[in-house]
């Protein structure tokens, strides 16, 4: 490609958007499409039949010969069938490329064979993709050729949700419902619904391909599970914002040409702190659009970091002792009028709206802080929440100085009569503007920040779909709005209602809001004094779905029914122990195939050079005690991969379900802990020469 890139023209080209559509479509059928996605509806027979005919030229016309729903099942990748567009012959033996509006508004791939948590049996294997008509088709150009995409939702035959998509959207709307009627409080007639947007930050790391395929742990885990620390870490904190190296650029721009081309606003590049590690960020966009482009940033990720020697690792944490990966979620709500309802505006104190969409806030993250921690649970994120680089385990609300001053004012006095502002920020170099500071700090120890305008939940992992986080933040927000209207609406004087409903909110559920240290011990007592829930694990957050208070919530906007949750339930304790199963498995092959045969080879080396040294009459001190303590270390890992043995065989054994996936967290994963502590303690004695695989120093710093 020319280094003349014009960005312009090549944004959106590979996606079927909004103004495609209305070149290409009947005026009547695109008022009919643009009618569904701003009220809902069904699309008519007919009019789908255009748009699919039209959707279908524009594909061939970029080269696509197939097309696939694009759907999101519990396994939190992306799943597709390709379909190729064409029909049977006609008479003369000629190919006709044909696409329905029945193949594009429905599909039906195998249900069986998808995570469904006993909601499909394996014999009952009918499924069902329907189209998001609020999500734009996209063509995915990879060594399969130019494939349509068509995002869709993922139903079983009996109509629960398969997948992240259906129960997104389901929260979507109920978010809009009730936030619609908070804004008519205010006197807005104008807005029709409220949108969730979000912006998803993304961090990676980049290590050598063909490193990489020398470590059987990144090619089955996606992590390493030895490893000693390298000589050099991120204590010099030389990597974070440095300058980006030649390789890694290239790759960026890469990824961006990509990304654009998907009508991914990537916006943001960057190092992160750790050695090999980075970040891309988007401009925030619909929910379900954002949650639909993330998933195509990993695979854009991982696909141009394999035409670059690279492989991409989304682990939260691929290398022990650096900091891992997160996925900030940048989360907020606007009106179809184009008003954020988050926006503070010049003197919050005094904007009503604001301070009662706040006021929800905190009784939804309150209420259901446990709910919330689940929805950024998963394997990897174990190693992250409250290891000092991430975010603890404690859900939390940050508002910043000026807001928690706010909150304070209506919590004793019931009126905010001031306002703390930034100051000026002075240099002391003549040369240098002065200018305002923002009215508070930053707190990235925080779990749930406001940012201004918007709140950023920080916890979720960077491998995880974001579907789940904002399904529950959508969700528990509806329930907060919907209550304070149910009262609101009813008030005689709805003024004082309103200013009342604030200041309760804010005083029962003050003991959210936390701005300081999130890393510091004093939290963890303090958080345990205030009542707040501290869920250090993923299988500790899973029953959170379904407690009575956690199903209330979900059937009441129709977003999961007790079925669906049990599901998803008995999804997560699967997963994990299939996960931790494959780490431990993985941990003894590397152990007994490679790494104690290695150690027994140095040994044998050592054993020889002191016989020699023993006949040469020269001192055998250094070379004695090294292999004394090589030794002693050889026997305490060969017991540990014993014991690692032992346990896993008894948790395979085991049921699926909850007691296994706890079994594997508390025995399982604390054998693997006491394997590794002698294998990295050996790989710092062992010549470098004779060590199997590449370490953490060929890994970060070689790439």
């Amino acid at each position: 490609m020319s280094d003349e890139l014009n960005v312009e023209e090549l944004f959106a080209s590979k996606v079927f958007t909004l103004g495609k559509m209305k070149e290409r479509l009947p005026k009547s059928t695109y008022k009919e499409v643009m009618h569904i996605i701003d009220q809902g509806g069904e699309l008519s027979p007919a009019a789908a039949d255009v748009v699919a005919k039209a959707m279908k030229d524009w594909a061939v016309e970029n080269g696509a010969t197939h097309y696939t729903h694009w759907f999101q099942p519990l396994t939190g990748i992306t799943a597709e069938k390709h379909d190729a567009f064409v029909t049977h012959p006609d008479e003369d033996g000629r190919m006709i490329m044909e696409f329905s509006g029945k193949e594009l508004i429905k599909g039906e791939p195998d249900a069986s064979s998808f995570p469904s948590g006993g909601l499909r049996a394996t014999f009952e294997a009918r499924g069902y993709t329907t189209w998001d008509i609020t999500s734009p088709a996209f063509i995915k150009e990879t060594a399969t050729g130019p494939t349509l995409c068509i995002p869709t939702a993922f139903c079983s035959y009996t109509g629960e949700a398969l997948d992240k998509k259906t129960p997104l959207l389901r929260s979507m709307e109920a978010l809009s419902k009730q936030a619609i009627r908070i804004v008519r409080l205010f006197g807005n007639t104008d807005a029709t619904k409220v949108i969730p947007s979000v912006g998803a930050e993304q961090e990676y790391f980049l290590i050598d391909a063909k490193k990489a395929l020398q470590r059987e742990d990144i090619l089955f885990a996606g992590r390493t599970l030895y490893g000693a620390p390298a000589p050099k870490g991120q204590e010099m904190d030389d990597h974070y914002f440095g300058v980006i190296r030649e390789r890694i650029g290239a790759f960026m721009r890469d990824v961006n040409i990509e990304l654009w081309k998907l009508g991914v606003t990537s916006k943001t590049q960057h190092n992160e702190a750790a050695p090999a590690q980075h970040e891309v960020a988007p401009i925030y966009e619909s929910a379900n659009v954002a949650v639909d482009h993330n998933q195509l940033v990993m695979e854009t990720l991982k696909r141009v970091a394999g035409k670059h020697g690279l492989r991409c690792m989304l682990h939260e944490k691929p290398f022990a002792g650096v900091n891992g990966s997160g996925k900030h979620n940048n989360w907020s709500i606007t009106t179809d009028t184009g008003v954020n309802l988050l926006e503070p505006g010049q003197t919050p104190n005094e904007n009503i709206q604001f301070l009662l969409v706040i006021a929800c806030i905190m009784k939804a993250v309150d209420t259901h802080a446990d709910l919330l921690r689940q929805s950024a649970s998963n394997v990897g994120n174990d190693q992250r929440l409250g290891g000092y680089e991430a975010p603890p385990a404690i859900i939390s609300i940050f508002l910043g100085e000026q807001l928690e001053d706010v909150v304070e004012q209506l919590v004793e006095t019931g009126r905010a009569a001031n306002l703390k502002e930034g100051g000026v920020l002075r240099t002391g170099v003549s040369t240098l503007p002065d200018f305002l500071k923002d009215p508070t700090d930053r707190n990235r120890t925080s779990p749930f920040a406001f940012t201004g305008n918007k709140f950023e939940f920080r916890s979720v992992g960077s491998s995880d779909s974001i579907g789940s986080p904002n399904t529950t933040l959508n969700a528990i927000v509806a329930e907060a709005f919907c209550e304070a209207a149910d009262r609101l609406e009813s008030c005689e004087d709805l003024e004082r209602g309103i200013h009342d409903l604030i200041k309760e909110y804010m005083t029962e559920h003050q003991r959210i809001i936390f701005n300081g240290n999130g890393y510091a011990k004093e939290w963890e007592e303090e958080a345990a004094r205030r009542g707040l829930p501290n869920i250090p694990s993923m299988v500790e957050a899973v029953d959170t779905l379904i407690t009575p208070k956690a199903i209330r919530l979900f059937e009441k906007f129709g977003i999961f029914t007790e079925a669906e949750l049990r599901s998803r339930a008995e999804v997560l304790y699967e997963t994990y122990a299939k996960s931790v199963n494959i780490e431990a498995l993985t941990m003894l092959d590397m152990a007994n195939k490679q790494i104690i045969p290695a150690v027994v080879r140095y040994t044998n080396s050592l054993a020889d050079t002191v016989i020699k040294l023993q006949t040469a009459g020269a001192d055998t001190t250094v070379p004695c005690e090294l292999l004394k303590e090589i030794t002693e270390k050889l026997t305490e890992m060969k017991r540990a991969t014993e014991a690692l043995t032992a346990a896993e065989k008894e948790a395979s054994s085991m049921p699926q379900g909850k007691e296994q996936a706890f079994f594997y967290h508390d025995r399982v994963v604390t054998a693997m802990t006491t394997l590794r502590k002698p294998a990295d303690e050996l790989e710092k004695l062992v010549d470098k020469d004779y060590w199997p695989f590449p370490t953490y120093a060929d890994l970060m710093f070689e790439v």
